[in-house]
């Protein structure tokens, strides 16, 4: 294992950059990720782990060892200098890079359960969504344009591995909406607050694909105009709306029933 003694180094400012910048995870084909048990899920998933940095005094474990065996470069650090390469404040005892998952308008063939995103633009929704998709069993979801970017740190913590497993598409939402209605058959139902939406319990989702909008302006007019109907999710108190987060979970909930 290569001990790193700067904060200047190459390999701890390529780990830093792929934590801030979309742009260079991007042109790299590398994403950002943090902890033993996000290893463990990486490597169970088949992905390709590029760099591991462990903190040092920490011993080099079985998933990290078997990250190298299967070609990653094993590096220690000092604590200054491993925490340049983490986006948190507190990071975790292993830090690594990986290729991230290959998902493309082809992995929606034969899903039918499927959620859109349209703009969702906060990490920690995005990650609680992928989160409990994964867990309820949806055959996708798809991030149309303005969402956040599926692979940064931030997001890949929250989706506790999902990330891996889940098939996240990419997709501009008149394209994810005509595959999924033509080829998948499937319904477009659009979560929205207002009058020509009807109660979410009253339509079939056991075979659907639902929009759900961003955190502060909802489903855009442009995701409305394709939906074939509008849902609401009934609420008697006197909140206006939901969390994105939380909606998206009632509506995969409802999706398994």
């Amino acid at each position: 294992m290569t001990r790193i003694e700067s904060r200047q180094n190459e390999t701890i400012k390529h780990l830093a950059r792929l934590g801030r910048e979309k742009k260079y995870r991007t042109s790299t084909h590398e994403m950002l990720c943090e902890g033993e048990k996000m290893l463990d899920e990486a490597l169970r998933s088949g992905a390709v782990i590029k760099t591991v940095l462990v903190r040092e005094g920490l011993p080099a474990n079985e998933s990290v060892r078997l990250a190298e065996q299967r070609g990653a470069r094993l590096f220690q650090a000092s604590d200054a200098v491993f925490q340049a390469a983490s986006d948190v404040e507190t990071p975790q005892g292993v830090i690594f890079s990986c290729v991230p998952p290959a998902w493309d308008a082809s992995s929606l063939a034969g899903a039918s359960r499927v959620l859109l995103l349209d703009g969702l633009q906060d990490p920690g929704n995005l990650g609680t969504i992928l989160r409990t998709a994964e867990a309820f069993g949806l055959g996708a979801v798809v991030l149309c344009e303005g969402c956040v970017d599926p692979f940064s740190p931030k997001v890949v913590r929250s989706t506790m591995g999902a990330v891996f497993r889940l098939p996240c598409v990419q997709l501009p939402l008149k394209d994810a909406v005509q595959t999924l209605r033509q080829t998948n058959e499937l319904p477009i139902y659009a979560t929205a607050l207002s009058e020509s939406s009807v109660p979410i319990e009253t339509v079939d989702l056991a075979r659907a694909a639902v929009i759900i909008g961003s955190e502060g302006r909802g489903v855009t007019q442009a995701a409305l105009e394709l939906a074939d109907r509008h849902v609401i999710i009934p609420m008697t108190g006197r909140a206006e709306s939901l969390n994105a987060g939380v909606a998206a979970a009632i509506v995969i909930y409802r999706m398994t029933l």
